[in-house]
């Protein structure tokens, strides 16, 4: 968990960068302007008038790239969730697809779906308002439906088939070489 006050990678933080940048950007290009307004200014002062206008002109430079990168950086943030909210779904319904060919009931699923999260049984009882003896029933038969032996036989089960191997597909063991 990142700290909330200070994460550099918030947006705002880089748009507070950007708006004090802009603001002395601002102040010293009004300095320049008014050295070159001033009679006699370039005589006396063009060295550091050059320099000044290099270092200002950097500086909006700078500015510049720093609002392309943000404008980037929040585009990519929209994709990535975007993708995150697609892979989500996509999960949920090839789990929900697995519950459908075990033949789960609907008290099943809900208990397979909190079993999928990392609940324990007292947790999943206390989720749905039931005795702890009930949902071991209920996992009980969710683990004799799915062909599986208990919770991490299960999931692995869930695992194989999220990533396309289901039981007429699963990876060959390796053999033992002795």
């Amino acid at each position: 968990m990142t700290n909330s006050r200070f994460d550099p990678a918030q947006p705002s933080v880089l748009i507070a960068l950007i708006v004090v940048q802009s603001i002395c950007a601002a102040i010293f290009l009004g300095d320049i302007i008014a050295d070159l307004l001033m009679p006699g200014a370039m005589n006396t002062e063009g060295r550091h008038a050059a320099i000044e206008a290099i270092a200002t002109f950097g500086l909006i430079a700078a500015i510049v790239v720093e609002v392309r990168i943000l404008m980037w950086l929040l585009r990519r943030k929209a994709h990535l969730e975007q993708s995150l909210k697609s892979a989500q779904g996509a999960i949920q319904e090839v789990i929900d697809a697995e519950f459908s060919t075990w033949n789960l009931t609907p008290a099943e699923r809900d208990v397979a779906t909190f079993l999928v999260k990392g609940l324990s049984t007292g947790e999943i009882a206390q989720m749905r308002g039931s005795a702890e003896g009930t949902v071991k029933a209920q996992l009980n038969a969710i683990y004799r439906k799915s062909g599986s032996g208990n919770r991490a036989e299960l999931m692995s089960l869930l695992i194989d088939t999220l990533m396309g191997h289901g039981k007429d597909t699963a990876p060959e063991p390796l053999a033992k070489s002795g």
